[in-house]
């Protein structure tokens, strides 16, 4: 920091007469969560970042506010969970952990439904009338031009979870859908597959574009079939997963694997293929995106990308509450973006492709016949 800047923050400070942890985060060149850290000796920091939040509070004389603290942390945390998720494998497991760490946080969670469409910013207007102190937002309202600038309105802090590119207004939680479905496709490219099937998510996710981007990504570099006839627009419901596979499954050069991007449309594929007689995985490889509990009540179980559903709504509140806590004190806090690991999990329903002829699906069995 250049003199004259802490000279400013010196000023600041002398005019209001007690110094916050914003002041020390200022003059110390990091950010108020940083200097959090360092006060409260939680999670890992430089010995140089140490060093210097440790100049700045004697610089200014900085003394946190205990009873402020203690007082902030035993009010409860009043958090609204806004939802639209036709999924209810991946709502089952978000609540799953956002229900365990709420207990923990003591954190007053109020749960309400909102339907997507021209409904969504007068929905979120009504629950941030209640008087929250923050609000967690899964997919599809993570991406929600209309929801957050709602929220961002009102001054109320915000999570987001599972969005391919978060907004900067609000804190998030995600992991890189990009990397996660690049690692699903070549891992299916190294099993033999050439033809690869992938069903894009619902277009008003970000999470949807950024897998689609990494599974190109991987198509490309490996040298594999790029044929546009191979994608296909799915809704991540488990009825367009159904239309999907159809249609895939329809081809003349039919794939020899389908990527669906998520658990449910994985599982209609499945079940289009045992209707239409086809083995998983002896005829058909089938991969999905998520691993909810529906990709182990299936035959075969799914291989899938397992995204850390309840661990990313557990993480939302931690972060949620670290931020509403601050704001009590009067102390800056600046959304955090939390980048979570994803796994690939292998099951039964991947396999390499078959060496014999593949079984012939009765379309076009009565082609050759004809």
């Amino acid at each position: 920091m250049t003199k004259a800047k802490a000279e400013s923050v010196q000023e600041e400070v002398e005019r209001r007469g007690q110094p916050t942890m914003a002041d020390v985060a200022k003059l110390a060149g990091v950010s108020a969560m940083t200097v959090s850290r360092v006060m409260n000796g939680k999670g890992l920091v430089r010995d140089s970042t140490r060093r210097k939040v440790a100049e700045a509070v004697a610089a200014l004389n900085y003394t946190p506010n205990q009873e402020a603290r203690n007082l902030a942390g035993s009010k409860p945390i009043r958090v609204g969970f806004l939802y639209s998720n036709p999924s209810a494998a991946y709502l089952s497991e978000f609540l799953v952990g956002l229900l365990s760490q709420s207990g923990l946080n003591n954190v007053q969670l109020f749960v309400e439904k909102c339907e997507a469409g021209e409904q969504e910013a007068e929905q979120t207007r009504r629950l941030v009338e209640n008087g929250l102190d923050g609000i967690i937002l899964p997919p599809p309202l993570c991406d929600s031009e209309d929801v957050l600038s709602t929220i961002a309105g009102a001054g109320i802090p915000a999570v987001v979870v599972a969005c391919g590119l978060p907004d900067t207004r609000v804190g998030a939680v995600s992991i890189d859908d990009f990397e996660a479905a690049h690692a699903m496709t070549r891992h299916l490219i190294n099993l033999g597959h050439h033809r690869i099937g992938f069903v894009v998510g619902h277009p008003n996710q970000t999470a949807s574009a950024r897998r689609l981007e990494g599974y190109r990504a991987a198509i490309a570099e490996m040298g594999a079939d790029a044929s546009e006839e191979l994608v296909v627009q799915g809704m991540f419901t488990y009825r367009s997963g159904l239309d999907a596979a159809e249609h895939l499954l329809a081809l003349e050069d039919r794939p020899t694997a389908i990527f669906a991007s998520n658990d449910d449309m994985a599982a209609a594929c499945v079940a289009v293929a045992h209707r239409l007689g086809l083995d998983v995985p002896g005829d058909l490889t089938v991969t999905g995106f998520d691993d909810t509990a529906l990709a182990t009540t299936i035959w075969p179980e799914l291989t899938t990308v397992r995204q850390p559903i309840a661990g990313m709504a557990r993480e939302a509140v931690q972060s949620l509450v670290r931020r509403v806590r601050a704001l009590r004190e009067g102390e800056a806090a600046e959304p955090e973006q939390v980048r979570m690991d994803f796994e690939l999990v292998r099951r039964q329903s991947d396999a390499a492709p078959r060496t014999r002829p593949s079984a012939l699906l009765p379309l076009a069995a009565a082609k050759r016949a004809g």
